[in-house]
This record gives structure tokens, C-alpha cells and sequence, in this order.
């Protein structure tokens, strides 16, 4: 697959991209996988360092973009809004956007560079954590200009300090952001509306450097970020210091064997992990948008985080790879709900942003807390889930306090839906996101069984008789006629949908950007619960063939036009949306544990291709990524809150992860390649494993887990 990626791109491409190869297993990183999405939105090739705040990359619609409309000086929230933008030209009144040539562009994580080609100037960026600095090549012959513009709406402005030093301030979502630039020649410059142009004249060196630092305190805390990270670092340096910070995250995965296409797509997608959180600390300060004020702090306080995409797989990866930093990201959870009264769900830089449904971030506390991760005000954490469960409103895309829904959820122990054409009687309800009462009823189970553990493991009896019982009310919507979750109205009737296609757009009438086939299995906290709802094993692992050949029912077009984000198509099965990550892990629990090791290759060969099209979703900031990262080194998470693994199928003869403690878990997969993608037998640490499972404790104690693989299934395997 390299070989045709890069003839696709040509070997110029090859040959830009191989020019900063990196350490390691840096020179697999590419971050152009999945620049051009499948329905949605494609990933970007984001230039920064691992979690930190300052993230560029070109703005274009996707790479089949010819073109660049100017590059920000961040990108504040992933995929959600920039601050400061720059575009060089040849002359100030220039407003054309920027042609460039796909083949002479490099895109490593810690540096970047495109050619120009209508004007002839080369542009180059490298990252800083609250730093970044810009370097154009402007041609022998012709003028030199920077036009400096906004993103946002609101109270804005560029100031000049000298002919060399540059200040502004951006508004995004309330928020001030300042900025303070530094240029290599002194300049002249003007306004023309929001925009500042600013010249050089024919003294001045071709190249063009700005220097610059962002803070979200003050403009004085942008002069002092400028100082701590720039004051006495060359362009080359800084770059050194980039790869030297993502050669020490990337490299921390050693692996043996597999092609060189899996490790495009495994080290690309581990790359994609570190995109969010961000650390916004600033000098022992951080400005928070939970009650608008600065705080002084003696560790990192994080931002940026969509949890009902990160709770499944990413949280779950960090706590093996960096505990210490899951615990800053749990500890400024906890910070958030002192400060506002709510524990978020979408925490960004401004506040809570309430996207989806769920209150996810209390199964990621589980299954931190379990984990051993507790250096954070655990009762605080606690207080503030529970305030969650008991008096916020459960409603998509919603803040707030609870509503009658809510009331109803408590005593009936369902969400009530609306009959198809029946009016919305609470004024509450998003006009576009509706009820979604399959999928609340659902998400919210699975979250009041992670409350009622957390509960027991912190000696609170009532709690956890409370919020067990609650982990229960997905039964309530277990139709056993049709073997599926379906709707009811408030008077506990059966509404008649059909679960392929029913509920409006995205299905939000009752499920959520899926339908009720992806639903079906979404009670990963009790699968043996599932399974009595079915009937038994057998019934259960037939469902889950017949979800892999459940016809669609009608054209792709026609399902596309209502399910955009129903991508990555197996029959009734979605690869390109989160619900159904662990759907194929699944098979473990049945009499069939060598169906997960077809599937998990099957899909990773499928739809994670190692070119702009290898992503086969929205890519939500590692959300997607990290299952490509645990599914290629051969395990799963399947019930976060739950230390425990279900094995896979591995990509790699061997993975070596190096551990915080100074230990090192590896995954052996003796004989294993392309075709040899059955496990035969399995040892840990010697001894023998019948069982397609093992203990977060077992890893981190440095376990070794060795497998012998084949290349036809041993359908005895795993079933003790």
C-alpha cells in the first residue's frame, strides 16, 4: 500500500515528506491519512506538539484542495474554530487564495512546508507549545507582505509595538486571546477593515520570519510565553526539539513484523491520539472559561475534549501510555465542576460544550480510578457525578438542570419518545437533536452502572443499590419480539418504527447519527445481561453474524441522505461511527472467539488504509485513531471502567510498549502475518491462556503475552 500511496502522489511527494523522516518509527507518521473524508469531515495534518495548544494546519476544504486560504496561528479547539490568521503575498492588496503543489508539501507532526506556486514563495512552520514560528520565502524578484486576518466575530484588533513587534487580541466564543509577534526585518503596515497589512521593503532579507506566542491571560502573558520558549531558539532548533517531543510518544510503542502499510496506519493514528487534550497552563496560571477568572495551579490543567467519542478507546490508551497525564486530565475535570457546578461533557476552552448525549466523563473516572489513576479530590469527582445523574437535564446537546423527562426517566426507568408526528411537548428538546430516547436510555444505563462501581469502591452502600438498579432500565426497552431496543411513548406502549431507518435525520427521534441495528449492542457493561435477553449464546452470536449481513434495505445514497454519519458499511455494522468499536470484539463472549480475530483483521484492512482516504469517519481528535492503535497491537477495552482486555487479532509479530513505571508489556504474536491471523495457542508470562481476556494489572506489571498464530482458525481456542 506505501508503494501505490506514494506513485499516487508521486516519489516527489515521497522523497518531500522523507526529507524529515524522524526517529524511529517517526518516518511511518503521515499525517495526510484521511485528509479527504468519507460523507463528513476528513482529518487534518495538524502541526504541534503532543496535547499542547498550539495546532496549525492549512486551511483548505480537504486535500483535494489545490488551494490555501491562509494558515491560523492556532487552531483553539479541534475542528471547531481558529484565531489569527497570516497569508504571504506579493503585495498587500493580494486576496486571491493560495495555489500549492500536493507534491511539494511536507507535513511531519513538528514541521511543515508548502510551495506557493502562483507567487513562488515557500512557507514553513514548526510549533512551540504556546509558541510558533512562521518562515516565507519570498522570491528574488518582487514585493514582500503578510496579511494578518481574523475568524471570529467580536472585539478584535493589531497593534504594532515597533516596526518589528506585532500584538493583537482575538475574541473566540467569548474567550480573549492574545498574541505577541516578533519579525526578523523591520516593516511598514496599514488596516484595511480587520485586516492588517503589513510590508517590507527591498532591504529586507527574502526570508521572512515571525516569531510569535499566544496566551489566553493576558497580552503581557503572551510576551512572557514569547520569552520562556523563543527568546534564544533558531527556526532549526525549535524544530529539533519537535521531533525530539513526538519521537519520545511515538517511540514509546516498539514494534516487530507487519507491513509497512500497517505501521503507516498504526503509528499515523497513535500520532492522531495526542491531538487533544491540550495543556493550557501558562507560567503556574490558566484562564478558565468554567468561571471566567485565572487560577494559579502546580500542574497542567486540560482542555479540549469530546467525551462521548474519547471515553471508549482514548482515555482507556492513555492511562497504559501516560497515567500521570490521565490524572492532570481527570484532576482539571473535577477543577471544571468546582468552578461551574457541573462536571462537562465537551469541555473546551470557553466552558462545556453539550454535544451528544451521556455523561461519559463518569465512566472514564471508573475506569481511571481502577486503574489506580487517583491523584485528584476523588469525593469532589464523585459530588460532581452524582450531581450529574440526579439533577441535570439528560437532554442531547443540552445544559442545565433536569426537566420532566428527566423525572419521568427516574420513576419509569425509561426515556420517553414521541410517536412519528407527534408535537414536542417540552420546550427544552433541541429543534435538530431531538429526544434520541433509545439511545439516552441506553448511554445514561451504562453510566449509572459506572457511578453505582465508583459507588462501591468508595464504601457508599445506598449509592450503589441506586445506581445498579438504574444500570438495569436498558431491559426496559428490550422488545423480545423483535429482538431489539425500541421506542416507547410515555404510556409504555411499543412504538412501530423500523429500527433500520426510522427517527428523522441521524435517526434522533430515537437512536443518534446510527440505527437501531448499532444500538443493539450498546450495553457493553452488562454483555451477559445482553445475552440473557437474547436467549442464550447462540441466539446472541447469530444476531451478531446476521448484523454483518443484514442488508441495507435501500440504496447507499438513500441511507447516506439520512445516516451521513453511518460510514465504513458491513452489512448493518458502521465502522466510521464510535458506537460500534467494540460491536466486533463481541464474539468473544460467544462459542466463537476466532469470529473477533476474522473481523478485527477484516476491518483494519478495510477501511484503515494508509492513504488520505484511510480513515473511514469523523476522526474526532484520537477518538477513532485509538481504536486503530489497540485493535493493531491485538487487544481492546471493550467495557471502559472495567480493567480488563479482550484480545483481538494482532497486525504485529511483536509490540513492545514501554510503561511509566519503567516496565514493559510486550504482545508476541509468533508467525504471525497477513495471512497467519488465527491464534492457535496463548500463553501469559509463561503460563497458558484459554481465555480471550486479560487484567490491566497483569499489563502494567510488565506481563508478556505470547500467542501462536495460524492461518485458519483454532475454534477451541478462548472458550474456557
Amino acid at each position: 500500500m506505501l508503494v501505490v500511496f506514494m506513485a499516487c502522489s508521486t516519489s516527489t511527494s515521497a522523497f518531500a515528506q522523507l526529507q524529515f523522516p524522524g526517529e524511529g518509527n517517526l518516518k511511518y507518521v503521515d499525517p495526510r491519512i484521511g485528509n479527504v473524508g468519507a460523507i463528513l469531515e476528513p482529518t487534518r495534518p495538524t502541526i504541534q506538539l503532543p496535547n499542547q495548544v498550539i495546532r496549525m494546519t492549512p486551511q483548505r476544504a480537504d486535500y483535494i484542495d489545490d488551494q490555501i486560504s491562509n494558515f491560523p496561528l492556532t487552531v483553539v479547539s479541534h475542528r471547531n474554530g481558529q484565531v489569527f490568521s497570516v497569508k504571504p503575498a506579493l503585495s498587500a492588496t493580494d486576496k486571491k487564495r493560495m495555489t500549492y503543489d500536493h507534491d511539494l508539501e511536507v507535513n511531519r507532526p513538528w514541521y511543515y512546508s508548502t510551495y506557493l506556486v502562483d507567487n513562488d514563495i515557500k512557507v514553513e512552520f514548526t510549533p512551540g507549545k504556546k509558541t510558533g514560528i512562521f518562515k516565507f520565502s519570498f522570491p528574488e524578484k518582487g514585493g514582500q507582505a503578510l496579511i494578518f486576518d481574523r475568524y471570529n466575530g467580536g472585539a478584535s484588533e493589531y497593534k504594532f509595538a515597533s516596526d518589528k513587534e506585532l500584538t493583537g487580541m482575538e475574541t473566540w466564543d467569548g474567550v480573549k486571546i492574545y498574541l505577541y509577534g516578533v519579525f526578523n526585518a523591520s516593516s511598514s503596515s496599514e488596516k484595511d477593515g480587520n485586516r492588517l497589512l503589513v510590508t517590507f521593503d527591498s532591504k529586507a532579507p527574502k526570508i521572512i520570519e515571525f516569531r510569535y506566542a499566544l496566551s489566553f491571560i493576558s497580552s503581557d502573558q503572551a510576551k512572557k510565553n514569547y520569552a520562556n520558549e523563543l527568546k534564544s531558539v533558531t527556526f532549526d532548533q525549535q524544530t529539533k526539539l519537535g521531533e525530539t517531543a513526538w519521537s519520545k510518544v511515538i517511540n514509546q510503542i516498539q514494534s516487530t513484523g507487519g507491513t509497512d502499510a500497517q505501521k503507516r496506519s498504526f503509528y499515523t493514528a497513535l500520532y492522531r491520539c495526542y491531538e487533544r487534550m491540550v495543556d493550557i497552563t501558562e507560567d503556574g496560571k490558566y484562564y478558565s472559561g468554567y468561571d471566567k477568572k485565572i487560577h494559579t495551579t502546580n500542574r497542567p490543567f486540560f482542555v479540549d475534549d469530546w467525551v462521548w467519542d474519547t471515553y471508549l478507546a482514548q482515555h482507556p490508551l492513555r492511562t497504559i501510555l501516560n497515567p500521570s497525564m490521565e490524572g492532570d486530565m481527570l484532576n482539571s475535570y473535577v477543577d471544571m465542576y468546582k468552578q461551574s457546578g457541573w462536571v462537562p461533557t465537551f469541555p473546551l476552552l470557553y466552558g462545556d460544550n453539550p454535544c451528544m448525549n451521556g455523561f461519559h466523563s463518569t465512566i472514564t473516572f471508573l475506569d481511571g480510578y481502577r486503574k489506580g489513576i487517583r491523584n485528584y479530590d476523588v469525593m469532589a469527582a464523585y459530588e460532581g457525578m452524582y450531581k450529574n445523574a440526579t439533577q441535570a437535564t439528560m437532554l442531547p446537546w443540552k445544559n442545565g438542570p433536569k426537566t420532566d423527562l428527566e423525572d419521568f426517566y427516574y420513576d419509569k426507568g425509561y426515556f420517553p419518545a414521541l410517536k412519528p408526528g407527534e408535537k414536542e411537548t417540552n420546550t427544552t428538546v433541541h429543534d435538530f437533536e431531538k429526544r434520541q430516547a433509545v439511545a439516552i436510555t441506553l448511554g445514561h444505563s451504562y453510566d449509572d452502572w459506572a457511578l453505582g462501581q465508583m459507588a462501591k469502591e468508595l464504601n457508599k452502600p445506598a449509592d450503589f443499590a441506586k445506581f445498579s438498579a438504574r444500570a438495569d432500565f436498558y431491559k426496559n426497552l428490550w422488545d423480545p419480539k423483535t429482538q431489539m431496543f425500541l421506542p416507547k411513548d410515555k404510556d409504555g406502549n411499543w412504538i412501530d418504527i423500523d429500527p433500520k431507518f426510522a427517527g428523522g435525520m441521524g435517526g434522533r427521534d430515537f437512536y443518534d447519527e446510527n440505527n437501531g441495528w448499532t444500538y443493539l449492542w450498546q450495553v457493553q457493561h452488562d454483555v451477559k445481561g445482553l445475552i440473557n435477553l437474547f436467549g442464550g449464546v447462540p441466539s446472541f452470536e447469530a444476531k451478531l453474524d446476521q448484523l454483518f449481513r443484514e442488508p441495507l434495505g435501500r440504496s447507499k445514497y438513500e441511507l447516506w441522505a439520512k445516516f451521513p454519519d453511518f460510514t465504513g458499511i458491513n452489512g448493518q455494522f458502521s465502522m466510521g461511527n464510535e458506537p460500534s468499536f467494540h460491536i466486533p470484539y463481541l464474539f468473544n463472549f460467544t462459542s466463537s472467539p476466532w469470529k473477533t480475530q476474522k473481523k478485527i483483521r477484516f476491518l483494519l484492512d478495510t477501511w484503515y488504509k494508509d492513504n488520505v482516504f484511510g480513515i473511514p469517519g469523523d476522526e474526532d481528535g484520537g477518538g477513532m485513531s485509538a481504536f486503530v492503535v489497540f485493535s493493531s497491537m491485538g487487544f481492546y477495552p471493550l467495557t471502559p471502567g472495567t480493567p480488563v482486555y479482550t484480545i483481538g487479532s494482532p497486525v504485529f509479530e511483536k509490540v513492545a510498549i514501554d510503561l511509566a513505571n519503567g516496565k514493559q508489556f510486550q504482545m508476541i504474536a509468533n508467525k504471525c502475518s497477513v495471512i497467519n491471523k488465527y491464534i492457535q495457542s496463548a500463553k501469559l508470562n509463561g503460563k497458558v491462556l484459554d481465555t480471550p481476556w486479560f487484567t490491566h494489572e497483569q499489563l502494567v506489571s510488565g506481563g508478556k503475552l505470547e500467542l501462536e498464530m495460524g492461518p485458519l482458525p483454532n475454534k477451541m481456542w478462548g472458550l474456557k
